[in-house]
């Protein structure tokens, strides 16, 4: 390849996978197509293992603005924040060899933190707190449920908000790990590098 070439490569690959982030997320928003959302992350993270940091930002500015046209600043914030900024994080992490096991840990915090800052930018939308909303809901419903089966005991608000959380925190582990094994099925395929999953889980995939 000659130098000339690869500027406009780089380019090229960037606007394309940026195309693919944005695709990715309108055909989930409009249809439901399983493991769709574990896709975004993906193509800003190869974008980094091929290219760096630049390409990557570049990737996820540019599927962000795609977004905004397409569907309004909400849901480009909504992707940015965690999906545009996962990808630039696991691509940072994969391309400097960091074992799985940390990737998906400091993949989770991001997810968890993004899904807390979604239910805030929605709870200031519509001007309600979600999640007060939605444990007033789970509780009402429980209410019944006891009652239901015939029991007279209330469950305690403070359990159901700790099994809320940590759902929200059980959601972002398992799809960090599809990610990750999604990444390692398909970068494979298309001879990019990454971390090898551990020795337990790579026995699976093969």
């Amino acid at each position: 390849m000659t130098p000339k070439a690869r500027p406009a490569l780089v380019l090229v690959e960037t606007a394309f996978l940026a195309s693919c982030t944005t695709f990715c997320f309108l055909i989930t928003f409009y249809f439901f197509v399983p493991l769709s959302q574990n896709f975004y992350p993906l193509p800003p993270a190869l974008a980094y293992l091929r290219w760096g940091s630049r390409s990557s930002v570049m990737t996820v500015t540019v599927a962000s603005l795609l977004v905004f046209i397409l569907m309004g600043p909400t849901r480009s914030l909504q992707f940015l924040i965690p999906h545009g900024l996962l990808g630039v994080l696991l691509g940072c992490l994969w391309r400097r060899g960091v074992p799985w096991a940390v990737s998906i840990s400091l993949g989770t915090i991001v997810a968890v933190a993004g899904t807390i800052f979604q239910l805030a930018l929605l709870s200031v939308l519509i001007g309600e707190n979600i999640w007060t909303f939605s444990i007033a809901q789970a509780t009402n419903f429980l209410n019944w449920l006891w009652q239901v089966f015939g029991s007279l005991d209330q469950p305690d608000e403070n359990i159901i908000q700790f099994i809320a959380g940590l759902s929200i925190v059980a959601r972002g582990l398992i799809n960090i790990l599809l990610s990750h094994i999604l990444a390692w099925l398909l970068f494979d395929r298309l001879e990019v590098s990454m971390p090898a999953p551990p020795k337990w889980l790579e026995s699976l995939l093969d």
